[in-house]
């Protein structure tokens, strides 16, 4: 339990959002975007936001987060959304991930309405 308290310390929600949309990149996310809220809501420091083709590639994505993070002691509080597998949220706490369909993505335009973020530069956070 040590171990896994320890893990939950070392990582800051900074680079928890950038291990979280590197491993979507992994799994082909589109579009990963890293948001910066800190200075725009109480929700969390971080947004990242993912599509996804199809139900099977947004359910890959979204294990493949989970799973990462949580083998780093950084598990999810809640995942919500998993049934539909159109738009999945993972809740972490400090870093809130969407993993999104194409046709959600447009539609709810999650960008757009949290426009007073920061964009992260994918050169902070890309991993090649």
């Amino acid at each position: 339990m040590e171990a896994r308290a320890k893990a939950i310390t070392s990582i800051d929600s900074r680079s928890a959002a950038f291990i979280m949309a590197n491993i979507a990149e992994t799994k082909k996310g589109i579009g990963t975007i890293v948001l910066d809220v800190r200075k725009v809501t109480h929700l969390a420091d971080f947004f990242v936001i993912v599509g996804g083709d199809s139900t099977a590639q947004i359910k890959a994505v979204v294990d493949a987060v989970n799973d990462g993070l949580s083998e780093l002691g950084y598990p999810p509080k809640s995942v919500e959304g998993m049934k539909d597998g159109r738009w999945v949220l993972l809740d972490f706490g400090d870093v809130i991930v969407h993993v999104l369909q194409d046709r959600e993505r447009n539609y709810y335009r999650l960008e757009q309405f949290w426009n007073h973020a920061l964009i992260v530069d994918r050169k902070e956070w890309i991993k090649e």
